[in-house]
């Protein structure tokens, strides 16, 4: 493979937007062994958020990907390749990222829901403090006063 051919294959692996459209290989191999990555990445994209008792292997699956990639990288930017060779380690890297992708993203939506949920609440607290000092009961106990009103005006007369 010629030097430019090299670079024009590692620039379109590196591109933001090259795991657009791109297929999850059905197999990789890992360590010798191949492994189902398109299979495994449907089944746990199925779930609505990952079991507890299959993390540990979302996380080990995720770390192996990401030495696969790091190997094929090495290969396409050093090893003696024809242009057919890299071509096919880039889609590679590229079906990796993809699966990488779809498997990062499987922990953040409940990251995103616990945040929700925490935002949630953070405004419930200040709709609750905004309207004990609107209606005026922010500073009762500290007055000294027995008795809370529910009536009158509650600020509104301003």
């Amino acid at each position: 493979m010629k030097e430019y051919e090299r670079k024009q294959l590692l620039e379109r692996v590196g591109r933001e937007s090259a795991t657009v459209g791109a297929t999850i290989p059905d197999e990789v191999a890992l360590d010798g062994e191949t492994f189902p990555l398109r299979e495994f990445v449907f089944e746990m994209k199925r779930v609505d958020s990952v079991p507890a008792e299959r993390r540990e292997e979302v996380e080990d699956a995720k770390r192996n990907l990401r030495r696969a990639r790091r190997e094929r990288m090495d290969r396409l930017e050093e090893a003696e390749l024809d242009y057919s060779e890299g071509e096919t380690l880039a889609e590679e890297i590229i079906g990796i990222d993809r699966a990488l992708n779809a498997l990062e993203s499987l922990g953040s939506e409940t990251d995103i829901e616990r945040e929700m949920q925490a935002k949630e609440t953070a405004d419930q607290k200040r709709w609750y403090n905004f309207l004990q000092k609107a209606l005026g009961h922010e500073n009762e106990s500290s007055r000294g006063r027995g008795h809370k009103s529910g009536g009158g005006t509650g600020g509104r007369g301003r």
